[in-house]
């Protein structure tokens, strides 16, 4: 599949391109990613980039920049992850530095979840967030995502919070 192009009110959602690696790169490489695995050393990034374009291939879904559509400075991530080291699809969210508590999370996010429970046959997604990432789960909730105590979390990420989002009936 190819990845689409979304619009949001204020962002445009797009498949990645080799010149958002460097940015990419920075922001898992930094202590601010610690809570998706990081900090990252460049081999790991690498694969964690290539595995956002890849999953669009495998899956039907993967990673999508967030740029702001006023001045199209890319601004995140956005992505529907899925794969071998994935218990089920997960929906997740990243914003670079100085672009937080505006909503551009949840706008991304919804955007993307709209989109993929129009276009592909999962009736729920998750979003593994770590107990101490407290925006992370307010994005879950305003996103209307429930805490899903039973749902089974990666080896390594138990202690994790996972937020289920369920196709709308």
């Amino acid at each position: 599949m190819i990845a689409p192009t979304l619009q949001t009110d204020r962002l445009t959602l797009r498949v990645p391109v080799l010149a958002d690696f460097p940015a990419y790169a920075d922001f898992m490489a930094s202590p601010r990613a610690v809570f998706m695995g990081g900090p990252m050393g460049q081999i790991q990034i690498w694969g964690a980039f290539c595995h956002d374009l890849a999953c669009w291939a495998l899956f039907g879904h993967g990673g999508l920049m967030v740029d702001l559509r006023l001045t199209g400075q890319t601004i995140g991530q956005v992505g529907i992850n899925a794969g071998p080291l994935f218990l089920e699809p997960e929906l997740g969210w990243m914003l670079y530095d100085g672009h937080e508590s505006k909503g551009y999370a949840t706008e991304a996010a919804t955007g993307l979840r709209n989109w993929a429970f129009s276009n592909l046959q999962h009736d729920s997604f998750v979003s593994y967030i770590d107990l101490r990432n407290t925006a992370s789960a307010r994005v879950a909730e305003r996103l209307g995502a429930i805490l899903d105590a039973a749902a089974p979390r990666p080896p390594g990420d138990e202690a994790d919070l996972v937020y289920r989002h369920r196709r709308p009936s």
